[in-house]
């Protein structure tokens, strides 16, 4: 089961903003969502090997081999020149990695870590590789005392949270929106099975914190941050919400556009947030 491969565009083996204390995080290719204020949008898409990203490259780290993009990371310089041309924000320089290979650097890294997150894109679009990776973490003798944690949309039916929730410590569940149509607009999705998989990740104890993104005249509104306060104290008296700050890094098209969220305005939310009795509001620590 450990040769079960991940198609992962990018390993940190070493974070701190991912989850709790010091985690490798494995950021998988390919996401459900279609958010116009993604800050990571070549995490979205599946390379479709159309070829467009060669010529962009000119460290000839990229080539066309039997009709599929091959990638050799030892060429490239990280100019990213292949990303901003792609047509449907996927990275050519993706590579397929294998449970074991995750074992093997979570042992070179062992002794600062804390934990694991998977996160993506959409982790929960690879589930059969994270609950894989998820066991043989929790297996391994010299591996078992690292945390298991996944950062989702949600998004996801109660049967695979059924068969994910057993091998995971916690769960980052991004809320884009409260309004159906707000969210269906910033996203492309219904918001139905992310509301849904809060309360179920919740009654199974393993809802490690909410996570909120305030875009000005979207998010912030008074019905918004109504349906955060509501929604978050249904869940619970000890509940975690984090306030993520709308910004233009990383984003595309008409996102760019829009005002960033200022530090003022959001701990405005954060203190109506405390006030209504949510007890742990976490607020960004720099605003780029």
């Amino acid at each position: 089961m450990n040769s079960i491969q991940a198609t992962v565009n990018k390993i940190l083996t070493y974070s701190c903003v991912d989850g709790p204390g010091n985690r490798l995080v494995i950021f998988l290719q390919g996401c459900n969502f279609s958010c116009v204020t993604c800050h990571n949008p070549y995490t979205v898409g599946l390379c479709n090997h159309c070829g467009d990203c060669i010529p962009a490259c000119h460290a000839n780290a990229l080539e066309l081999i039997d009709g599929q993009i091959a990638f050799d990371p030892s060429a490239c310089d990280q100019c990213d020149a292949c990303l901003d041309i792609c047509p449907i924000s996927a990275s050519p320089m993706v590579q397929n990695i294998s449970v074991a290979d995750i074992l093997e650097i979570a042992r070179k890294n062992k002794p600062f870590l804390s934990g694991i997150t998977v996160s993506g894109g959409e982790a929960t679009l690879q589930l059969k590789f994270v609950i894989t990776l998820f066991e043989a973490i929790k297996a391994d003798s010299e591996l078992k005392s690292l945390t298991c944690f996944v950062d989702t949309n949600g998004h996801l039916g109660a049967q695979s949270w059924g068969r994910l929730l057993p091998v995971t410590d916690g769960v980052m569940l991004d809320i884009k929106a409260f309004d159906p149509a707000l969210h269906h607009g910033l996203t492309g999705q219904n918001n139905a099975k992310t509301l849904k998989a809060a309360k179920t990740v919740r009654d199974a104890d393993k809802l490690y914190e909410l996570r909120f993104l305030v875009i000005p005249g979207k998010t912030d509104t008074e019905a918004e941050i109504d349906g955060l306060t509501k929604f978050a104290l249904s869940l619970g008296p000890d509940i975690r919400v984090r306030l993520n700050a709308f910004q233009h890094h990383g984003v595309r098209a008409e996102a760019q556009g829009w005002e960033t969220m200022t530090k003022t305005g959001i701990d405005k939310i954060a203190a109506h947030l405390r006030k209504a009795g949510i007890p742990e509001v976490i607020t960004p620590a720099f605003y780029l």
